[in-house]
């Protein structure tokens, strides 16, 4: 009896262990996806009131928790049962970022800048529908790239048995979210952070000057975000196509990937922009209840 438990817990010790080396891997494979995600999802998390902001990036970190609960299942029952359908959604995956980041490139180009004035006006008048949809929209794109950080993952330990496929893509989606998330939030909480430096500091010293350089900081880092997450967006749906596209991955192999997956995604989002703008504008749009 005690010989049958220690087997078992053997047997359970070797698992984990595979586990964690698959993990290890794994994390390797998608550690450039994870750079894209967390300059996506900081841009995204960031322009709210200093006291949405945690509420704000809970909410969507939530949402991102209920995104690997729907996209790990389905993603192994359908590498098992039908792997074609998983480059399908891919591909459809990658035209809606290819969408959003050519959005944000024509209104950059097209239409003027709103003041901070105008802003926060516009946030007190109807700060509940914008937030709420600007939590959607971040949700929405966390799903397509938790998609593509999921089948890159499985990818990766697709020669394991099945138990550890599935405890390797179950880690790898935790740490996904969590340290992403964890990341964001100290970026939006910067500035919160260096006034509490000045305010203990009673304006001298070190932690004085560290707090006075974290505030000065938060808006260069949100306007650097804003370019790199856009041009993440385009990365990584010109990555897309280019390495699950034969004819792409082998057409001009003397340049450099990433200016080949950057121009793919440029002429990807031309494609998707006015597709998905006219979809939208055919959409019934919903009600305001007051």
């Amino acid at each position: 009896m005690a010989s049958g438990i220690f087997a078992v817990l053997d047997d359970i010790a070797a698992l984990m262990d595979d586990v964690a080396v698959a993990s290890k891997l794994a994390t390797k494979k998608t550690a450039g996806i994870l750079g894209d995600d967390l300059a996506v999802n900081a841009e995204k998390a960031t322009g709210f009131l200093s006291s949405r902001e945690i509420p704000v990036l809970w909410a969507i970190t939530k949402g991102s928790f209920l995104n690997k609960l729907i996209i790990v299942p389905a993603a192994l029952l359908l590498n098992y049962f039908y792997p074609p359908a998983i480059i399908a959604i891919l591909m459809l995956g990658g035209f809606y970022l290819a969408y959003e980041g050519m959005e944000k490139i024509i209104e950059f180009l097209f239409h003027r800048t709103k003041k901070g004035e105008e802003v926060i006006k516009e946030n007190t008048n109807d700060g509940l529908v914008n937030e709420k949809a600007k939590v959607k929209s971040a949700i929405t794109t966390d799903f397509i790239l938790s998609v593509e950080i999921i089948i890159i993952a499985l990818g990766a330990v697709l020669d394991k048995p099945l138990p550890t496929q599935i405890l390797t893509v179950c880690v790898v989606a935790i740490l996904a979210t969590i340290g992403v998330y964890g990341v964001v939030a100290l970026i939006v909480r910067m500035d919160d952070a260096g006034y509490k430096l000045i305010k203990y500091s009673n304006e001298k010293g070190f932690m004085n000057t560290l707090g006075k350089f974290l505030v000065a900081a938060l808006p260069i880092v949100i306007r650097i975000l804003s370019i790199v997450g856009t041009l993440a967006l385009l990365l990584v749906a010109g990555g897309i196509f280019v390495h699950n596209i034969d004819y792409l991955h082998h057409l001009v192999p003397n340049i450099p990937s990433i200016l080949k997956e950057f121009v793919v995604g440029i002429l990807a989002g031309l494609v998707a922009f006015p597709i998905f703008k006219l979809a939208k504008k055919l959409m019934p749009a919903k009600k305001k209840t007051v």
